[in-house]
């Protein structure tokens, strides 16, 4: 067991706080947010700005996230940037907790924000070496502790973090998404002195979304690009979605073992035969492959961050993307059964596929970028091109 002493001296009013891996690393520092003990599963991401917004996509139910960025917390938080109505990680890891909140839309700071969501922090440590721990050895369990250390040993956590639960066969679908349908009609945030888009032209589809842990400016960006929508809860069943009367139908992000999630992908394969224009993203994404036959298994240390380049095989055309996964679709399983429209350039892993002849596709990334890149908004245009083309046929003779 290795001990890592936190490499800079933190504020006195932040209590000692450590990091505990299963492989026995303890990485001590100074703990800011909630005191207490968290569990997850430790993963690096690389965005360089958003942190709220990772904080409070639900995709990281289970997870303790390390940001590669030496500080964090500099533009403090505000309620525009949150994707959802709370912070759902397990703890949050940085190099440096900026003292200071320098931003014409901050509402509060960092720490105190996180103390409220109850998610406890740990600052102080070496983040690029515990990136490189996680490069080599991949996705650990873990836990983050302001348990005192002559209290709770460094064994003892070692060995807490070991009897944890990992993300393997978990189903923590149901733990963030909604309990009933809602609509949403919110676009995307606009600065005040920007002007007005312009209202667009043609019809405005109804796209039933489904829940799995969706990022509020997924559905922003659905409004952006003409659609009505309706939020319906994961556990939704073709038949009550089909009654709904949908244009199209949506599958969202969202944390945990996609092949936990098996009462989505079996109403995802209804829904597929009826022939609906049908759009997946991330967790959505990997529960089309399964609807459709295929197989999931889980990366070495996932993809988490807003640099991600991801070619589209159809045009050639290089999107820089946001991806938060830890999960992938196994190309080989779908051989038949989809074609393969996207790959990452890092790892060559599935970042699309599409099926032959029908109005369905899906993207392992996030093309509404919170935080990142907008290279890849076009799909939501392609989306809404696919119910376009469906409504023609219903009226042609």
């Amino acid at each position: 067991m290795t001990t890592r002493p936190a490499p800079t001296p933190a504020p006195d009013n932040h209590p000692p706080c450590r990091l505990a891996l299963e492989d026995g690393t303890v990485y001590a520092g100074r703990g800011f947010g909630a005191h207490g003990e968290r569990f997850g599963e430790v993963v690096f991401n690389t965005a360089i700005t958003g942190y709220q917004e990772v904080l409070t996509d639900p995709s990281y139910r289970g997870q303790i996230v390390a940001m590669t960025a030496p500080e964090i917390g500099n533009v403090g938080v505000n309620r525009q940037d949150e994707e959802s109505s709370r912070a759902w990680l397990s703890a949050f890891v940085v190099r440096e907790l900026s003292p200071v909140v320098s931003s014409w839309r901050a509402q509060g700071g960092l720490s105190e924000w996180l103390a409220q969501q109850g998610v406890v922090g740990i600052s102080g440590i070496d983040t690029r070496a515990l990136t490189r721990r996680l490069r080599s050895a991949g996705m650990m369990k873990a836990v983050v502790s302001t348990a005192d250390p002559a209290e709770v040993s460094d064994a003892q956590l070692v060995e807490r973090a070991r009897q944890s639960p990992g993300l393997d066969g978990r189903d923590l679908v149901r733990e963030v998404t909604c309990e009933k349908p809602y609509t949403w009609e919110q676009g995307s945030w606009r600065h005040p002195e920007d002007p007005a888009p312009p209202p667009r032209s043609g019809r405005r589809h109804h796209v039933v979304a489904y829940d799995f842990g969706v990022k509020r400016n997924i559905l922003c960006s659905l409004v952006d690009a003409g659609c009505r929508v309706t939020v319906v809860p994961a556990t939704t069943t073709a038949k009550e979605t089909l009654a709904l009367a949908p244009d199209g139908v949506f599958l969202s992000n969202g944390p945990g073992d996609p092949a936990a999630v098996g009462y989505a992908a079996r109403a995802t394969a209804e829904l597929v035969e009826r022939g609906l224009p049908l759009f997946g993203i991330c967790l959505g994404h990997q529960i089309l492959g399964l609807a459709l036959g295929g197989t999931t298994y889980k990366l070495k240390f996932g993809h988490h961050g807003a640099n991600q380049p991801v070619m589209d095989l159809a045009t050639g055309k290089v999107s820089i993307t946001a991806q938060n996964h830890g999960y992938a679709v196994d190309v080989d399983s779908l051989r038949g059964r989809a074609t393969l429209s996207h790959r990452n350039l890092n790892d060559g892993t599935v970042e699309g596929i599409a099926l032959e002849g029908r109005p369905v596709f899906s993207v392992q990334y996030h093309p509404e970028a919170a935080p990142g890149p907008h290279d890849a908004r076009y799909l939501f245009d392609r989306f809404v091109a696919l119910m376009d083309g469906a409504a023609e046929g219903k009226r042609a003779p």
